[in-house]
């Protein structure tokens, strides 16, 4: 701070804080990946620990072999699984989403089209 003019430091306060810088789409899916194995690396590694009580745990869960699988090192999620989640939000969700929407658009226009038209005829 001794090295900073005083009257600096008064202009930097009155900016406030700059804004947070948001991701990109593929900076957003690289994040995503990469904190989503760190923390399945976390879980395996403390469901190894001494103070997990596996016992207690597998009597509670459905699937106790696909838990051991996992704690093992296996995928967290089925092949099933990854084709589910693929129809349901991959790229064929994403041409829905786009037919869907342009329904909308058109729908906009056709409202717009009948007000110009009543504004027209006096009504």
């Amino acid at each position: 701070n001794w090295f900073c003019p005083p009257g600096r430091r008064l202009q930097s306060s009155k900016l406030g804080p700059t804004p947070p810088r948001l991701l990109t789409e593929e900076e957003f899916q690289l994040q995503g990946e990469v904190e989503t194995r760190k923390a399945l690396a976390e879980l395996r590694s403390f469901c190894q620990s001494p103070e997990f009580s596996a016992w207690t745990t597998v009597s509670r869960i459905q699937s106790p072999k696909r838990f051991a699988d996992f704690v093992g090192g296996a995928s967290h999620v089925t092949p099933n699984e990854v084709s589910a989640h693929e129809r349901e939000f991959g790229l064929e969700s994403l041409s829905i989403d786009d037919q869907l929407f342009e329904d909308d658009d058109d729908d906009d226009d056709d409202d717009e089209e009948e007000e110009n038209i009543s504004d027209f005829s006096g009504g």
